[in-house]
This record gives C-alpha cells, structure tokens and sequence, in this order.
C-alpha cells in the first residue's frame, strides 16, 4: 500500500478556515495522542516553508524557551 500521508494531512484540511484549523490544532494538542503528530508536523512543516528568516528565528526563540521550562 503506497500512502502519502502528508498528502492526506493537506487534503484533509484544504477546505478549513483560521478557526476550523485553530480547533484541529487545539484538538490535536489536548487529546496528546501519538496518531496526531504527523498532522501537526505538516502544520509546522508548511509553517516553515513559509516563514522569512525572522519568523524563523522567533519560532526557533520561542521553541529554545520551552525546551528549557521542560527541564
């Protein structure tokens, strides 16, 4: 079986607004469930691609911080 799963994550949301996207990434994030993280690592994925270089390093500022809290 050839499944591309990150076509599916994007065909699975193509349609959705701002705040049908913000419920899948809270619902996402809530539940904690392992089976989700392939949706949101295409969110970050697509995030990044789009993201200038001071996005970029705001994401990754941001990402150094709370690495350092879950210590």
């Amino acid at each position: 079986m050839n499944l591309n799963l990150r076509a599916a994550i994007l065909s699975n949301v193509s349609n959705h607004n701002a705040e049908q996207l913000e419920a899948t990434i809270d619902d996402a994030l809530q539940k904690g469930e392992e089976k989700m993280l392939p949706g949101l690592g295409v969110f970050f994925e697509m995030l990044w691609k789009e993201s200038d270089e001071q996005e970029r390093q705001e994401i990754l500022d941001t990402l150094e911080q709370s690495l350092k809290q879950q210590k």
